[in-house]
């Protein structure tokens, strides 16, 4: 009896950018109705070779086949002809739309848009255990219920193959026991599922097969239960890496930023953050940890001057609540952006100006009242090298650049002016684990020195491997404290749903 065909195979893949050999001779079997890994370092080659495969771009050489038979794509159109789905990082959802209006939009010559379309969303829905409500409101629902609706529109325009983008990046853990929950009744209904994620002790709890990438090309495929995560990251680097944990307390007495009373509200008047008083002393990291849309956005753009808010922030001892952002950043205040795109770069700008923006009155960047071209050059040039920014030169544009390099560049230029105190907001999100252990140090080396920081993250080890104290965000207010030395991400879990009291017990 002959064996199934892989779902996929892809052989000899070669992609070539100018200046840049993003997949060189990589190959990848996929078995049908399995969950198959696909890890590897930021600029790896990751998300170009899962482009290719859903027909965003055309490799240069190669061969990809669909359940043995050769196909070529020109766009997504003839993937999801042939059963490929993509759920990408950051969800493309319309918040003002229902759960319906989302999944039929763009495919309504599949099912109509009327009572034909609900039937098959609810079948879905059902047969695969999402639990999603055809008539609820996007904007009402939460990060993991968000998800499900991505894996239902490409469920609904047919999928049988899926491709997750870091499916888990902004999930607290009871939302990914869910998550990994769905995909499991997907592959026993004979889905196949390609799995791309930096989180290695997941990726070695869910998955069939692991494929590691580096440099653009294959060097490993392994079972999970033969691999341990740092072997994972080893293959991925090719060196040892080390934890975010294990190090002395360097917090002093000596306050350096007082947050009091900071209220934000919307439009509509309603309160986005409450009165939210914490203070942060020279040598200390303090965590913010919640679920996404809690306010802890809007908290750290208020610290920055960069939304209106009432209550008062000191820095330094000096008040700061009527400055505006760049005398905020002169007096001493870092930034990390949560959206690099939209707040951290100038995606068509070259990577040297780039390191200018945002600190354009500060030396390397300037010269009295000019821009200092040359020294802007070189200390991007030293930032690519120190932060281990993959790219051919420091004239190439931001947007050619994988999401971690970007983040890379973004963390490099802040940390590059030594502030009093960094607000770093997801400053590890899309870095593979090299360089999130690079960024680790980089924070252990400020904190040192005195540098204060306030750590937003969804990366639950990550904030308690390096907080020296924790606070839990939910629905804008400071609700609860943890120690790092003794909570755990699942009592972190709990706090972010807000079922916990003021004290995390350990």
């Amino acid at each position: 009896m002959t064996a199934d065909p892989p779902a996929v195979e892809l052989k000899g893949i070669t992609k070539r950018f100018p200046g840049v050999v993003a997949n060189s001779d990589v190959n990848l079997t996929v078995r049908k109705g399995t969950i198959h890994a696909i890890v590897g370092e930021n600029g790896a080659g990751k998300s170009t070779l899962m482009k290719i495969l859903y027909g965003m771009q055309p490799p240069d050489e190669g061969e990809i086949l669909i359940e043995g038979d050769p196909v070529r794509f020109s766009s997504p159109q003839g993937a999801i002809k042939v059963g490929i789905g993509m759920v990408h990082q950051h969800f493309m959802l319309a918040d003002n739309f229902t759960v319906m209006e989302n999944v039929v939009l763009g495919a309504e010559k599949l099912h109509g848009i009327g009572a034909r379309a609900r039937a098959k969303i609810e079948e879905i829905s059902t047969r695969y255990g999402l639990g999603v409500e055809p008539d609820a409101l996007v904007e009402d629902l939460g990060v993991g219920d968000r998800q499900r609706v991505e894996i239902l529109k490409v469920l609904y325009r047919g999928a049988r193959i899926l491709i997750l983008d870091e499916p888990t990046a902004v999930l607290v853990p009871q939302e990914v026991d869910e998550l990994f929950g769905n995909l499991r009744e997907l592959i026993r209904e004979g889905l196949t599922v390609l799995f791309i994620s930096h989180k290695l002790d997941e990726v070695r709890g869910v998955a069939d097969d692991i494929t590691v990438i580096r440099r653009g090309t294959t060097v490993a495929s392994v079972k999970p239960d033969q691999v341990t995560a740092r072997q994972l990251a080893t293959l991925m680097v090719g060196s040892e890496l080390p934890s975010p944990e294990a190090r002395e307390s360097t917090v002093t007495d000596v306050p350096v930023l007082a947050v009091r009373g900071l209220t934000v509200r919307g439009p509509d008047g309603r309160a986005i953050v409450s009165d939210a008083s914490f203070t942060i002393h020279k040598g200390e990291v303090v965590g913010i940890a919640g679920v996404e849309g809690n306010g802890q956005a809007e908290l750290a753009e208020a610290i920055m001057g960069m939304r209106a808010a009432t209550g008062t922030v000191e820095l330094d001892g000096v008040e700061i609540a009527g400055w505006d952002t760049r005398r905020r950043r002169e007096a001493g205040l870092g930034y990390i952006p949560e959206d690099r795109h939209r707040q951290g770069l100038l995606l068509d700008a070259p990577l040297w100006e780039n390191r200018i923006l945002g600190h354009q009155t500060e030396a390397p960047n300037a010269r009295g009242f000019l821009i200092n071209v040359g020294g802007a050059r070189r200390d991007t040039t030293r930032i690519v090298a120190e932060y281990d920014v993959r790219t051919p030169g420091i004239d190439v544009a931001a947007v050619a650049l994988s999401g971690g390099n970007q983040q890379k560049l973004i963390v490099g230029r802040e940390m590059s002016h030594q502030p009093k105190v960094l607000i770093a907001a997801h400053p590890t999100r899309g870095v593979d684990v090299g360089a999130q252990a690079a960024i680790w140090d980089h924070i252990r080396n400020a904190r040192i020195a005195g540098m204060g920081v306030l750590l937003i993250s969804a990366d639950l080890d990550e904030l308690i491997g390096l907080s020296d104290s924790l606070k839990v965000i939910y629905g804008g207010r400071l609700v609860a404290d943890a120690d790092p030395s003794t909570v755990t991400p699942e009592q972190l879990g709990v706090a972010m749903t807000g079922a916990t009291g003021e004290e995390i017990a350990p």
